[in-house]
């Protein structure tokens, strides 16, 4: 009944969602071009949208009411309520489906999804409101457009600030090419400007630098050193795994990702476990452990049930079992993979517990057993006359 402000497709490509200015957040059928339903749970202007293209029934709104909602077409109503504290001006949901970002005010604001829309990160880089976001081809960079006529792209490992473009005026929208070597930009001021990627320039004339002779290389590989000669040996250039270069890096979720690999998991688990230790000692291990999607749950939750119980790894994989299943227990009964897998763990640790019970029940018997092994000692006093002198003999026997 008021302006229409957002439309999307929903994924299955037969849905459309909108929302406007009359508060409410609509979906219809392309097919029959009729309403399916209509949500009125905003308060205010409904100003932007986007669907999540892992889930055909999702897709989120955000409004001036200072809210962000997500709404499932199989519900009569919201399933998801975030509080941004600003009026929302954009929201955009990650390939996974899930993080979701939220822009509104001067703040660019990440949240879990799959935590129930827990804060992850708060990103205050902008001087006035910022109106738009968008993401590269890889998800690897997240870019926002503001009325103080900049644009910052962000990297989504560390959410920090890596590049920044300047603007003649304010800012409204904001896109990118598939291939990431176009950007897009709307003003105030009527104009869209774009700008193209400077390919890599090659120098065609320059000679090709000349490579040393053979003969350099094999110098001196045959000499045989003297009795008089003093050998130095070369110094050996360590390489670091790919998991240590991550580590020193900071790339927490890329380091775990990188020991959760079949070969190591399989052939060198004390590397897995050893990385996930010095995680959880840096107070990262919970972040890298959330936002996977289902495969990546499935592989962390078998390493997991079939490690557990070793001695050598129960004090390290107890904690990540506990925290996989504080992250991920919303999420259980959507997936039949990872439900089995929990199952497997409560399995595996049942069965644990219940042989560290008989170990116990044998543990005590053993005790009794052998404190009735105790030495027991009695003394004897004998006396021995002879040549009239009395002797008194100590004897000690044995039981």
């Amino acid at each position: 009944s008021r302006p229409v402000h957002v439309v999307g497709f929903l994924s299955d490509k037969y849905r459309i969602f909108s929302g406007g200015d009359d508060y409410s957040s609509t979906l219809w059928d392309i097919a029959s071009a009729t309403e399916i339903t209509s949500y009125s749970e905003h308060t205010d202007y409904v100003r932007c949208g986007c669907a999540s293209k892992v889930n055909a029934d999702i897709f989120i709104t955000g409004s001036y009411d200072h809210t962000v909602k997500l709404f499932d077409a199989r519900t009569k109503s919201s399933v998801m309520t975030i509080e941004h504290s600003h009026p929302v001006e954009s929201v955009l949901l990650f390939p996974s489906g899930g993080l979701l970002v939220s822009a509104g005010g001067r703040y660019v604001k990440v949240w879990d999804v799959l935590k129930g829309g827990q804060l992850l990160v708060s990103l205050k880089n902008h001087h006035k409101t910022v109106t738009c976001l968008c993401l590269n081809s890889s998800g690897q960079r997240l870019l926002s457009g503001s009325l103080d006529r900049h644009v910052k792209i962000y990297s989504t490992t560390s959410y920090k600030v890596v590049h920044s473009f300047n603007y003649a005026t304010s800012i409204l929208s904001l896109a990118l090419s598939p291939e990431d070597e176009t950007i897009v930009v709307g003003m105030t001021n009527g104009v869209l400007n774009v700008k193209h990627r400077k390919p890599e320039e090659k120098n065609e004339n320059s000679q090709k630098k000349r490579q040393p002779a053979y003969r350099t290389y094999m110098k001196g590989r045959t000499y045989m050193p003297k009795q008089e000669d003093f050998c130095v040996s070369k110094p050996v250039k360590r390489v670091l795994r790919k998991y240590d270069k991550l580590l020193r890096s900071f790339q927490s979720s890329k380091a775990l990702d990188a020991v959760l690999e079949p070969a190591i998991m399989v052939h060198t688990p004390e590397v897995t476990v050893a990385v996930m230790q010095e995680l959880h000692r840096r107070g990262t291990l919970r972040s890298a452990l959330a936002g996977r999607d289902e495969k990546q749950v499935n592989l962390l939750l078998t390493f997991v049930a079939r490690r557990v119980i070793e001695p050598r790894f129960t004090p390290v994989l107890v904690t990540v079992a506990d925290m996989i299943t504080d992250i991920y227990h919303p999420v259980v009964g959507q997936s039949a993979v990872v439900d089995k897998q929990f199952l497997k763990l409560k399995e595996a640790i049942g069965k644990e517990i219940d042989y560290q019970e008989e170990l116990l029940e044998v543990l005590g018997m053993m005790d009794t057993l052998f404190a009735t092994f105790t030495k027991k000692t009695d003394t004897c006093l004998e006396e021995n006359k002879s040549n009239g002198v009395t002797e008194i003999i100590e004897t000690s026997r044995s039981y």
